[in-house]
């Protein structure tokens, strides 16, 4: 099944379409709304489901990166998934797309974990309990699905905090940042005194602009930067501090991963390290875990070219395919 990037142009996800008839085009309706989260911040959520007689075969959520959003490329893989039969949803996380708070800042990210969990457990209450569910997620995306998975693990005795899921995929998945990409080392150093001072400056510099060094093909990357949502400046101070810590609990913690779960990773991604994913991929206590690194791709592997994209995506889709199959027959793998 062809990815809808195929009919994206360089100045919109949907081409030459308006969102509507890119919607009926690929046979899925969507619904958005927004929610508002104990700290009042209003959040935008959205949602992708086939159109009959198309059947519902399991329920995913996905979950953008840092510099990400729901309604650009993200959509469009919600869009491919919704059309291969699993409801979709997505939320943008705070300071991002839609969505309230400071541009790109997430000093804390347990609370976006928390967003995460109360939406994407009320989005799949909409269905039969008995239907799969997966998570799908892109760069940061990854680091706040392991940390939704792992959330369960560490609820105090009896609390329920979210229901299982059937398999999570993480596609670029920060584990760890890659050294070609850090800010150099003495500004790395003293970060945490420069966060705690002035939390929200952007004074983190990064080695070349995350779309340079994201996307392969040039018209993807003009793509990205056309995005009203998008920012491209620098990491704020907290922000990026934050984003280390994550990446050190992360790598503490590989061995408490017990969900299935697939590894895509761009063999040549200098944004997040493909060796952080590949020691989850050792370490993890998964017994149904997959790894594939795709040599010469960068960090976002729906930025190569068309045929690197499906062969990426298809694996993708296989793998689910697979796992919802094995679900509806004997209740989980």
């Amino acid at each position: 099944m062809v990815h809808p990037i195929a009919e994206a142009n360089e100045n919109s996800p949907f081409g030459n379409l308006t969102a509507d008839e890119f919607y009926a085009h690929h046979s899925v309706t969507h619904a958005s709304e927004f929610i508002t989260n104990p700290r009042g911040l209003k959040l935008f959520t959205q949602w992708w489901t086939p159109l009959p007689p198309a059947n519902v075969i399991g329920t995913l959520a996905v979950v953008h990166g840092f510099t990400g959003e729901s309604s650009w490329f993200l959509q469009l893989t919600a869009v491919f998934f919704a059309k291969a039969g699993f409801a979709t949803c997505a939320i943008d996380h705070q300071g991002h797309g839609f969505s309230d708070g400071l541009v790109n800042h997430i000093p804390d990210i347990n609370p976006v974990v928390d967003d995460c969990i109360t939406f994407f457990d009320e989005f799949r209450s909409r269905f039969d309990p008995s239907l799969p569910s997966f998570l799908y997620s892109e760069s940061l995306g990854g680091a706040i699905a392991l940390l939704i998975t792992l959330r369960r693990k560490n609820s105090p005795e009896n609390v329920i905090v979210g229901k299982p899921w059937n398999g999570l995929i993480l596609n670029g998945a920060m584990c760890g940042i890659s050294a070609k990409f850090k800010p150099p080392w003495p500004l790395e150093h003293f970060l945490s005194i420069v966060a705690a001072i002035i939390p929200t400056w952007r004074v983190v510099p990064t080695r070349g602009s995350i779309p340079e060094v994201s996307f392969k093909e040039e018209w993807k990357r003009k793509l990205a930067v056309a995005s009203p949502r998008r920012s491209v400046a620098r990491p704020r101070a907290s922000t990026a501090l934050e984003l280390l810590r994550i990446c050190k609990e992360l790598q503490g913690r590989y061995e408490e991963v017990e969900v299935p779960f697939l590894v895509v990773h761009g063999g040549d991604d200098v944004v997040c390290d493909p060796a952080c994913v590949e020691e989850l991929y050792s370490r993890a206590a998964s017994k149904d875990k997959t790894l594939k690194i795709y040599p010469g791709m960068f960090h976002q592997m729906i930025g190569e070219p068309e045929e690197s994209v499906e062969l990426v995506f298809g694996d993708i889709l296989e793998w689910l395919r697979a796992r919802a199959q094995r679900s509806g027959v004997d209740g989980g793998p």
